[in-house]
């Protein structure tokens, strides 16, 4: 089943659309304010998982690898990676959320390139 994202003009957030097939005729609105100002994104290839493979990736203690839960910014990382593990369950504005948090603690946020790394940021006093 095709999965079309759209952006919209007027509140600027994203929706997704799922259709029955390529040929399914589509009015796109955004979900959040209703305008019907959206704009076609050209979205990355997604590859549905089950809950349980989820599940178990989440499980894995080798995710846990370079998390020093001392560092805001590692835990962040580690948030961020998290919760694309989950999907769309976390919603879209789970990275706000996090960098807010970091801001509000003091950090810079967490950058998206470095999600990979461990945390090599100065304590926050």
């Amino acid at each position: 089943m095709p999965i079309y994202e759209y952006h919209c003009r007027k509140c600027g957030k994203k929706s997704t659309f799922i259709t029955l097939s390529v040929k399914a005729a589509l009015e796109p609105a955004c979900r959040k304010c209703g305008s019907r100002d959206v704009v076609k994104l050209v979205s990355r290839v997604s590859i549905s998982r089950s809950e349980e493979s989820r599940m178990e990736s989440l499980a894995d203690p080798s995710k846990l690898s370079g998390v020093d839960e001392n560092d805001p910014q590692s835990l962040a990382r580690w948030m961020k990676k998290m919760g694309k593990e989950m999907g769309d369950e976390m919603g879209d504005d789970l990275d706000e959320s996090i960098d807010e948090a970091m801001e509000q603690a003091g950090g810079e946020g967490a950058d998206e390139d470095d999600a990979g790394e461990g945390g090599g940021a100065d304590e926050i006093s």
